[in-house]
């Protein structure tokens, strides 16, 4: 009787309900942004200050509200050009997130890199906002994603140690 030597592998590498936790995430960030780039290309059709005003008067916001005032100068000085490009924009991070979600699910490798890559990208970004208008939803999201890349990075380097390492045979 032989003992063929086999390799004492995890089924799972460790870690992997948190990074496909992460790939869930940035799914449903996905399918938000592209809820979001419809709802922008549809205001391409319409007229954008009726559709602030139809908003103002579901939520039974008076016509003569400071803040709806500011809003409607705002809103009526988007051209179609600025729409079409917000809409662009939303799309490409929702292909990216896609990506990054659909290949962290599958513990994908590269997935877990260019997740690193892109989250820790963004990071200066969310900075020169929070000083420029600083919210504590703003300072909670950049503290999350420094948590998710800081996470994935360790992950990743410690995956990368652990293939380096040789691995144990046991005998059948």
């Amino acid at each position: 009787m032989t003992n063929d030597a086999a390799f004492s592998l995890p089924k799972h590498p460790r870690g992997a309900g948190l990074v496909r936790a992460i790939g869930l995430f940035k799914l449903v960030k996905a399918i938000f942004l592209i809820a979001a780039a419809i709802s922008v290309f549809n205001l391409m059709h319409r007229d954008i200050g009726d559709v602030v005003l139809a908003w103002a008067h579901r939520f039974h916001i008076a016509p003569g509200n400071k803040l709806l005032e500011r809003l409607l100068e705002k809103v009526l000085t988007v051209t179609r050009r600025q729409l079409m490009a917000a809409g662009a924009v939303l799309l490409a991070y929702a292909a990216m997130f896609l990506v990054e979600g659909i290949g962290l699910l599958l513990l994908l490798h590269w997935a877990e890199w260019m997740t690193v890559i892109t989250t820790s990208g963004l990071i200066p970004i969310e900075m020169y906002e929070i000083v420029h208008r600083p919210t504590w939803l703003k300072a909670f999201a950049m503290l999350i994603n420094i948590a998710l890349a800081v996470y994935l990075a360790v992950h990743v380097r410690n995956e990368a140690i652990e293939a380096k390492r040789p691995r144990q045979i046991s005998p059948n």
